[in-house]
């Protein structure tokens, strides 16, 4: 209804007609939300009174409202979700249904679930409206159930409310009876946005009795960090005053009630008229292939299988308020190698505890136990992980880790005047594979320009499907001076910035080192690429093992970040197989 409200102010605004336009096309929700992200004519997107507002924007009298509503309601049908509710409702499984919708969809599957039972073994429905709260009031009092309350109206009622004016009080019966029953039941919340402020204020007076909602309160949603403040607030002064407080994430009204029907004892009839209903199942058996897999076509993914990482950093406290960039601004002036998270007064690190603690002491660093790490949720816990992982695969190798906030990547080491004549060969040993696969000198300075530059890669982590992944894409980098140090935004590597990976940046000045870089690359095929893939999977796993520290701390010296990496990158088979597979050349 949002949708279709905003199409409608949409076209009236911009003089275009409805028929010019398609609500279902992408390019027309982008171009619609657009324009009222640049206008104030409606409440922000997901605002509680957005809806209200555009209704009443679309629609000012009450009339036309409750006319757009009954046209909307004729076109509907029970679905999945309804025939179960209803069944439920006729086999005495539910006592009330409280809801803001106005159709009748609940009603109607709870008749024809009645209508298929015994009379003896019927429960029919009692429907309340706001203008027939009377029938609520009895079925309370005398505990006649099953209730259908409508608290914002039935389709068919004189009196509806969708206008914030209207949403924000509540007939004083219908009112009653919603607190009542929750002094009274158990209350599930199931796709419902907490919008209404006379319905919230119903709830929350629920929790001044002594015993809130005896049998529990569980708000279902399709997302918890959706979830309205006003909605939070409840549940947090629910479960202050006892209540137990549940948020379960369904992603629809209809898997809910497959969940729910599966555990369900119903009457034989009422089982077998619900699962003639049942949607068509998206996963269904197949023939698996029998024919031998091929060796060809493998697409070689760029990405290492993350196999464990930690689960847990040192938890540190400090006597004041500080940031990440102070604290290791103040570990670098010591030379401490650590890894850090700061928030507030405390921070999560990995390195040794005695170094951080001395270099941080002005801070009053003191040490307080472990934290637990959850980087599928917390951006700092992900920020964490990242650096330490980086560290970890550049440790031990003649490789440098960069740390940009756009992104951490790795280059290679290029050789030192006066460097240790061993180390210089262990490490041009560690880098002949890459050396190889790219068939040329992996670093050096760019010819005729003079710039210095590096084979490297830069790295991304990434959940997919569960699992964490080691993304990693090769990149000349090349280290263009700044035309003036203290010109405001000005680049030292073009890598600061975001730019095409195999050219040209973004500034306006250029890329001086594009047309050459370009020119690298362009001669390198698949099989170049494979081999450059194959050779720094190596590189990164080789040395070492897979186990990869970044710190390589004794037991008891602090929290060292220890990861397992596959050595062999992710790769996968065509689906089917074509002709075109059949080729030789």
């Amino acid at each position: 209804m949002i949708r279709d409200f905003k199409a409608q102010i949409f076209c009236r605004e911009t003089n275009l007609s409805k028929r010019e336009i398609d609500t279902a096309d992408p390019v027309w929700i982008d171009r619609i939300d657009a324009f009222f992200r640049q206008t104030s004519l409606l409440p922000p997107d997901g605002d509680p009174t957005e809806y209200a507002k555009a209704f009443e924007a679309v629609y000012p009298e009450a009339r036309h409202r409750r006319q757009y509503i009954d046209d909307a309601i004729s076109k509907g049908t029970p679905c999945f979700g309804h025939k179960v509710l209803g069944s439920l409702m006729a086999a005495g499984k539910v006592d009330s249904v409280f809801t803001t919708n106005f159709d009748p969809l609940i009603e109607e599957s709870t008749h024809s679930a009645n209508a298929i039972l015994p009379i003896d073994g019927q429960n029919r429905p009692t429907v309340a409206a706001i203008d027939s709260a009377d029938r609520a009031m009895r079925c309370l009092n005398e505990s006649d159930w099953p209730l259908v309350a409508k608290l914002h109206g039935d389709y068919q009622s004189i009196a509806i409310k969708n206008t914030g004016s209207e949403l924000e009080e509540q007939d004083a019966r219908m009112r009653h009876v919603l607190v009542e029953s929750g002094k009274r039941f158990g209350m599930v919340f199931v796709g419902y946005s907490g919008r209404d402020a006379s319905i919230m204020e119903a709830l929350n007076t629920v929790l001044d009795v002594p015993s809130p909602f005896p049998n529990g309160l569980y708000w279902l949603t399709s997302s918890a960090s959706r979830l309205l403040p006003a909605v939070i607030e409840f549940l947090e002064r629910a479960g202050a005053a006892g209540v137990d407080v549940a948020v379960v994430e369904c992603a629809t009204f209809d898997e809910l009630a497959a969940d729910i029907i599966k555990i369900t004892d119903l009457p034989k009839p009422l089982f077998d008229r619900v699962m003639e209903g049942r949607p068509t199942p998206r996963l269904v058996p197949v023939q698996l292939p029998t024919t031998e897999a091929r060796a060809f076509p493998i697409l070689r993914y760029s990405s290492l299988l993350i196999e464990s990482m930690p689960s847990n950093a040192r938890r540190v406290k400090l006597a004041q308020n500080t940031t990440s960039p102070i604290v290791r601004e103040m570990l670098k002036e010591k030379g401490i190698k650590a890894t850090v998270a700061v928030n507030g007064r405390e921070f999560a690190a990995f390195g040794s505890d005695e170094q951080i603690l001395g270099a941080l002491a002005p801070l009053g660093a003191r040490l307080d136990g472990d934290i637990k790490l959850d980087p599928a949720t917390d951006s700092w816990a992900m920020g964490l992980i990242y650096d330490a992982l980086v560290r970890s695969l550049a440790r031990r190798l003649p490789l440098i880790p960069r740390y940009k906030r756009s992104g951490h990547s790795v280059v290679i080491a290029p050789p030192r005047d006066g460097e240790d004549r061993e180390q210089a060969r262990r490490n041009a040993q560690a880098l002949s594979n890459l050396r190889n696969a790219y068939k040329s000198d992996l670093t050096g300075t760019v010819p005729s320009l003079g710039f210095p530059f590096q084979e490297g890669l830069f790295l991304k982590l990434d959940l997919i499907n569960g699992r964490w992944w080691l993304g990693f894409e090769p990149y000349t980098f090349v280290h263009i001076p700044r035309a003036d140090a203290t010109e405001v935004g000005s680049s030292a590597h073009p890598e600061n910035s975001r730019f095409d990976p195999m050219g040209a940046r973004p500034e306006r000045s250029g890329d001086p080192a594009g047309d050459w870089r370009r020119e690298r690359w362009a001669q390198r095929y698949n099989r170049n690429w494979a081999d450059i893939i194959a050779a720094w999977a190596l590189l990164l796993t080789d040395t070492g093992g897979k186990t990869k520290r970044a710190f390589g701390l004794q037991d008891g010296a602090g929290m060292d970040a220890v990861f397992e990496v596959s050595p062999i990158t992710g790769w996968s088979r065509p689906g089917h197989h074509h002709a075109y597979f059949d080729r030789t050349k």
